[in-house]
């Protein structure tokens, strides 16, 4: 009898001590929340924002110029046929082909490799362009014309390589792109493409 009344009087210690580690265990994994939580980043969430996007349009050019198409004649006088033409160009990055293998964190940095730059279109704009003058077309001036457009098409295309569209379009990806993704992430962003690109130092 004399033990099992102890035991009875143990009781009640044991369940305070008991309910002291349970309230340990509460107050050590509570989290305050008036404290402001530590951004997570999720590569598979920054994937699905970038992707989202599609084709990212960042440049555009606007090219105007004078393009001449002729037609040799053995007999009569060369078909001529002169046309001002107003074209556009626009560089892009096909953010689609970015995979989670392009995304990793060095540092507690995010680095970014992006598709290289594109010229994703280039076209004529036939409401802006007109025939300034044809020369002995005749029967010949509808192929004069359009061999003309087709040539200034691919000028455009041309020209705009040739005036650094690419080279802009990443500049223009640090200045749209990298704010969007330090925004969405909580992360300073280093943008990098493929393997062509130089490493960048963080401003």
């Amino acid at each position: 009898m004399n033990i099992l009344r102890k035991i009875i009087r143990l009781i009640p210690l044991v369940l305070v001590i008991l309910f002291a580690l349970w309230a340990w265990e509460k107050f050590r994994t509570f989290k305050n929340p008036f404290l402001e939580a530590e951004p997570e980043v999720s590569h598979n969430v920054v994937l699905e924002k970038i992707t989202s996007m599609g084709k990212l349009e960042l440049v555009k050019y606007n090219f105007r110029d004078v393009v001449e198409s002729s037609i040799k004649k053995q007999v009569l006088p060369d078909a001529k046929a002169l046309l001002i033409v107003t074209g556009e160009a626009t560089g892009c990055i096909d953010l689609t082909k970015i995979r989670l293998g392009d995304i990793s964190e060095e540092d507690s940095i995010l680095v970014v490799h992006l598709p290289d730059p594109e010229i994703c279109s280039f076209k004529i704009d036939h409401s802006k362009s007109r025939v300034y003058n044809t020369e002995y077309a005749f029967l010949d001036e509808a192929q004069l014309i359009d061999e003309a457009f087709k040539k200034a098409e691919i000028q455009v295309q041309q020209s705009a390589l040739s005036i650094g569209i690419l080279e802009q379009t990443k500049v223009s990806a640090e200045q749209i792109l990298k704010p969007f993704l330090e925004e969405v992430s909580k992360k300073k962003v280093v943008l990098k493409f493929q393997m062509k690109d130089t490493k960048r130092e963080l401003k």
